[in-house]
C-alpha cells in the first residue's frame, strides 16, 4: 500500500502545476477572459516550459517547499552573478554566452507578468518581504544583463573601456537619469535604450 505521505508527495510531483495552470486559464476556472487577454495569459503560462528554472523548481517540489524555495534563491543569485562574471572577465563578446544571457534575462522579464496575469494555480508567495527581496534582486539582474548587451557592441558615442562602464550606463539608463557622458549613437543602441526604458517603466 505504501506510506500515505509518500504517495501524496508522489501525486503532487506528477501533477505538473504548469500544465494545470494552462488548463485553468483555458477553461476560465478562476478568471473569465477571452480574446487578447486570454492569449496573453496562455502565452505567459506556456513560457515557463521554455526556461530551465521552472523544471528545477518542478523537480524539487517532490522533496518539499523548503527545497524549492532554496532552489529559487540559488537561481536568483546565480542569474544575478552571471552577467557580472561576463563583464568582469570581458566575456560579453562571446556569442554563445551572450545568447545565454539574453535567454536568462527573458525568463526573468516574463516571470513578473506571469505572477500577475497568469498565476491561476501557481503557488502563492511565502511572504511579502521575501517577494520584495527577490524582486529587488531581479531588478539588479536586469540592469547587469543590459550592461552585458551594451558591452557586447559599439552602440555608444564612447567605447566602454572598463568593465564597469557598461554597468554605469545601464544603471543611469534604468534610473532615467541619463547623465549624457555616454549616449547611444547607432540604431541598435537607441533601440536597446528604448527597450530598457519601457521595461523598467512597465515592470518597476
Amino acid at each position: 500500500m505504501g506510506d500515505p505521505a509518500t504517495n501524496t508527495i508522489s501525486n503532487d510531483f506528477h501533477k505538473d502545476k504548469r500544465k494545470e495552470n494552462i488548463r485553468a486559464i483555458w477553461h476560465n476556472e478562476h478568471h473569465n477572459d477571452y480574446g487578447l487577454e486570454k492569449i496573453f495569459r496562455l502565452f505567459l503560462a506556456a513560457s515557463q516550459f521554455v526556461f530551465p528554472s521552472s523544471y528545477i523548481k518542478h523537480y524539487l517540489e517532490r522533496y518539499g517547499t523548503h527545497f524549492k524555495d532554496l532552489a529559487v534563491d540559488l537561481i536568483v543569485i546565480s542569474k544575478l552573478a552571471f552577467p557580472i562574471f561576463l563583464l568582469y572577465f570581458q566575456l560579453q563578446h562571446n556569442h554563445w554566452l551572450l545568447a545565454l544571457q539574453i535567454w536568462l534575462t527573458a525568463e526573468t522579464l516574463l516571470h513578473a507578468p506571469t505572477l500577475i496575469f497568469a498565476s491561476d494555480t501557481l503557488s502563492k508567495p511565502k511572504s511579502y518581504q521575501r517577494s520584495m527581496l527577490l524582486v529587488f534582486l531581479n531588478y539588479l539582474e536586469i540592469l547587469f544583463a543590459f550592461a552585458v548587451i551594451y558591452g557586447s557592441g559599439d552602440y555608444l558615442n564612447h567605447p566602454l573601456v572598463h568593465w564597469y562602464d557598461a554597468i554605469y550606463f545601464s544603471f543611469t539608463t534604468g534610473s532615467s537619469m541619463g547623465f549624457g557622458d555616454f549616449v547611444p549613437t547607432t540604431f541598435i543602441g537607441k533601440l536597446l535604450v528604448s527597450i530598457q526604458a519601457i521595461i523598467f517603466f512597465c515592470l518597476w
